[in-house]
């Protein structure tokens, strides 16, 4: 019941559509939104601004994220694998529902844009104790 809690609030703080909301640490802008040609799915692309050291709960999504790292420096911790640290330009794939986070790890803020392929009506992002 209190992951259920968690992943509601989160849902509700990081926005819908086109939506721009403040997290502590970190911001998320919703650019765009669009269902596609796969029943039951949707494309969901946010820019994810972190704050220096920021790091994110451990989470997954309902369905593949493919992260391409605009600004700064993130670590990524994907489960089943060795920790990854990306800088400007540099992508990464985490498959649907594994678990992982990020974090900032430069001085500076650091920016992702994260392209999301996901069940529609779904909670985009659910928090893992």
């Amino acid at each position: 019941m209190r992951t259920t809690l968690i992943a509601i609030f989160l849902t509700m703080m990081m926005g819908t559509c086109m939506a721009q909301s403040k997290l502590a640490g970190t911001k998320r802008t919703d650019l765009q939104r669009h269902d596609l040609s796969a029943p039951g799915r949707e494309a969901i692309q946010v820019r994810v601004d972190f704050d220096p050291g920021f790091a994110s709960p451990r989470h997954t999504h309902p369905g593949e994220e493919i992260i391409y790292v605009l600004e700064g420096t993130l670590e990524y911790d994907v489960d089943g694998k060795a920790p990854v640290t990306l800088k400007a330009g540099e992508v990464l794939f985490i498959p649907a529902e594994t678990v992982h986070a990020a974090k900032n790890v430069g001085t500076s803020n650091a920016v992702e844009l994260a392209t999301y392929v996901v069940e529609k009506g779904k909670p985009l992002i659910t928090v893992v104790k």
